[in-house]
């Protein structure tokens, strides 16, 4: 399983360069945390495509080596939506929260070392349901799952 600390550099670095699109590889982690940024409001559009283009019918024609993810980076008023993206889960130390902690970080109390979510940030959960692997803390805490608290973007 590739680390999510390479997806969240990678959209850091792309709205602090203005960038309009990135590419990342695909995989279920990349597509799982990308759509829920999409969900948030923080990129535009996600679409599968191959190295050369964003483009679903090819996609299916190319090897696995040769699939990507693109993402439409969005922008207000020429500022980036997405101003900090960062990883709450290291390799060294998994932060792993139930119910109860996945609920104080939301409701603005800090929980383990990870400080509460503020207006308009969200945090990515990866849980061991299959169905719901990918879900926003929110959505985590709706559906009474616990998980691995990953990164949070602002």
């Amino acid at each position: 399983m590739p680390l999510p600390h390479d997806l969240c550099a990678r959209v850091q670095n792309a709205f602090r360069a203005r960038h309009a699109k990135i590419v990342v590889d695909h995989n279920t982690q990349n597509l799982g945390i990308l759509s829920i940024l999409l969900r948030a409001g923080f990129v535009s559009n996600v679409t599968r495509g191959t190295i050369t283009a964003p483009a679903p019918e090819e996609f299916h024609a190319a090897g696995e080596a040769q699939r990507r993810i693109w993402a439409s980076l969005k922008y207000r008023d020429d500022r980036p939506v997405l101003h900090n993206m960062e990883l709450i889960s290291k390799p060294s130390k998994r932060v792993f929260m139930d119910v109860s902690e996945l609920r104080m970080i939301c409701s603005g109390r800090r929980a383990q070392t990870v400080k509460p979510l503020g207006m308009g940030e969200i945090a990515v959960v990866r849980t061991k349901d299959k169905e719901n692997e990918w879900l926003e803390a929110r959505e985590a805490l709706q559906l009474r799952l616990s998980g691995e608290v990953v990164c949070r973007a602002r």
